[in-house]
């Protein structure tokens, strides 16, 4: 982000925070219009009562109600005779909130007790473009796991983004979180699920919504992975949503997260700063927890990283961070037919899925 777009967001917060909406909206819309091209992404402002709108459409401030947008989920397309599985859509409400989504089960699921991974996508992203992104679908097909991806309704948020940044969006028992953890529930007990291993993930808007569902639903989730996102707390309004997202604002406060995590990050991250990263896990971390293992590394595609895995301490989880070089907003090692994607990255599908499995809840009351 160059100088003169840093001033305009600077200037956007002072704006927001002393209630002139408008004026603030005016100044987003100028940083928007100088962002450079690694900021891809941005949408102009949409035609519903929008006062707010970030860079990536990470965050609005809007209006609009939360019934269902019924264009968000295609119809079903089973895919059980060739072998390829199931990806059909659904609805579920819940704290007075509807949401659809879509659910890829694999073949031969019928009668097993198989993991599943709720997967949030991205603001302007839907389940089928994560689901090509990330490659999900295929994995669930090769080693056997349930893949739910939760909708965001456009009436809820003009951009699809999760609304991490809202207050009544971070509680247990209302919002957002209720209506996730409400469906996760109810595709568990529909097709059996196991419930020592159902994990969820997300990107950008959906790895702040997936730390926060995991933080308030410790006892559903045995682990998270959070990309190119923020930790669970990081803001309660559009002025510190703004200042965390640039690298600025609060620490999360509260005790440490329950849930194991593991993080990836774009060093090089423009709309969601990469200390945002290092924050997710010092939530997880107990406070002075050391004894992380670090290495560097170098995948295939040529992206170096570097990994730091923490081994549980007392008052703490499971943590990993994957801090990767030269890459921006973008899910890490991606596939093209998806958007937010760095096919040159490590693969974060591969390596979520490795730390989920690895950390299954002991035991299920």
């Amino acid at each position: 982000m160059n100088s003169s777009v840093r001033n305009l967001m600077r200037e956007a917060t002072r704006l927001t925070r002393s209630g002139q909406l408008q004026e603030a909206t005016a100044a987003i819309q100028r940083a928007l219009g100088r962002s450079a091209p690694a900021d891809a992404g941005v949408r102009p402002a949409a035609a519903s009562p929008v006062q707010a709108e970030v860079l990536d459409g990470l965050v609005f401030e809007s209006g609009a109600g939360n019934r269902v947008d019924e264009g968000e989920a295609p119809g079903v397309r089973p895919d059980a005779a060739s072998g390829r599985g199931d990806f059909r859509s659904g609805t579920h409400s819940q704290a007075g909130l509807t949401r659809a989504y879509k659910l890829y089960a694999p073949p031969g699921a019928a009668g097993r007790a198989l993991p599943l991974v709720v997967m949030l996508h991205g603001c302007t992203q839907s389940p089928d473009d994560f689901a090509a992104g990330t490659a999900m679908n295929q994995h669930a097909r090769e080693q056997g796991f349930f893949v739910l991806y939760p909708a965001q309704s456009q009436d809820a948020n003009p951009s699809r983004c999760w609304n991490w940044f809202k207050h009544n969006h971070q509680r247990r028992g209302s919002g957002e979180p209720a209506v996730l953890a409400g469906m996760t529930v109810a595709v568990m007990q529909q097709h059996g699920i196991d419930a020592r291993r159902v994990f969820v993930a997300g990107l950008s808007a959906g790895g702040a919504m997936a730390a926060i569902v995991a933080a308030t639903y410790p006892e559903l989730f045995a682990a998270v992975g959070v990309h190119s996102g923020l930790a669970s707390g990081a803001a309660g309004n559009l002025s510190e949503a703004l200042a965390a997202m640039q690298g600025g604002g609060r620490d999360p406060a509260g005790p440490p997260t329950a849930v194991p995590t593991i993080v990836f990050h774009g060093d090089q991250d423009r709309t969601v700063h990469p200390r945002n990263g290092e924050r997710v896990i010092a939530a997880v971390r107990a406070s002075g927890a050391a004894g992380a293992r670090v290495e560097q590394g170098t995948c295939g595609q040529g992206r170096r990283y570097t990994r730091s895995a923490h081994a549980p301490a007392s008052g703490s989880a499971a943590a990993e961070h994957w801090l990767v070089h030269g890459a921006g907003h973008a899910w890490s090692g991606g596939q093209a037919a998806g958007t937010y994607t760095d096919s040159k990255g490590p693969d974060a599908s591969r390596e979520m899925l490795r730390f989920f499995f690895a950390h299954p809840k002991p035991h299920v009351h």
